[in-house]
């Protein structure tokens, strides 16, 4: 039976630590600006709400970290969206049409059937009522799973690229993490891995299965 080919590089590397929103997800923007529309907000509130307003910033960075769940921040943010905004489900409902990364997923699939080690290390927006790596379908993909919710931290603080590569048992120098912030891959490298910044979902496939070896073909 043929062997399947594989980067010559591959058994330096055997984990894969991916980022969720943007990496696994398709990038969220423009579904964000068509459900704010449908709200009666302006396109960008969603985006000026969570970056640019303080108090946003706040309630967003104290989800992160589990220093309020998500049905408090949907009520906070909610306030400062629109008095007619309605809280409930807020995050789910924003969230909800974002498309997953098909080709991602399938590449990290293909990663785990080739023998690396899965992390999943992510800024969490809240577990509950809305789930969104349930919703995605992608968690029982992982070996791993670090999310700054659970662990009352968040990327860059370098614990918590330390954290993952202690539960996946790995060295630096062993795993590939991807993420689609600039700011997220510095704490990384500092510890060996090797880091792809995530730009296109086509672009960044390519760059993996050439680091992997592997291929994240979809099946027709």
């Amino acid at each position: 039976m043929p062997q399947p080919t594989v980067n010559a590089n591959r058994n330096a590397q055997r984990g894969l630590i991916l980022d969720f929103a943007g990496v696994l997800t398709a990038d969220p923007q423009a579904t964000h600006r068509a459900w704010c529309e449908s709200e009666g907000l302006h396109p960008e509130a969603w985006r000026s709400t969570l970056n640019d307003n303080p108090e946003g910033r706040r309630l967003y960075a104290a989800l992160e970290i589990g220093q309020i769940g998500q049905a408090a921040w949907n009520e906070g943010t909610a306030s400062l969206l629109g008095a007619h905004v309605e809280p409930s489900n807020l995050m789910g409902r924003a969230w909800a049409e974002v498309p997953g990364a098909q080709r991602m997923a399938a590449l990290a699939r293909a990663a785990k059937e080739a023998g690396y080690r899965l992390g999943l290390l992510s800024n969490s927006f809240g577990l509950d009522p809305f789930n969104p790596y349930e919703h995605m379908a992608i968690w029982d993909l992982f070996d791993v799973h670090v999310i700054s919710e659970v662990v009352g931290m968040a990327k860059p603080d370098p614990a918590i690229y330390q954290l993952t590569l202690d539960r996946l048992g790995l060295p630096g120098s062993a795993c590939v993490f991807v993420d689609d912030h600039p700011v997220n891959l510095p704490p990384a490298e500092a510890l060996g891995i090797t880091t792809v910044l995530a730009t296109s979902e086509s672009d960044t496939v390519a760059e993996l299965q050439g680091l992997l070896g592997v291929s994240a073909d979809l099946v027709a």
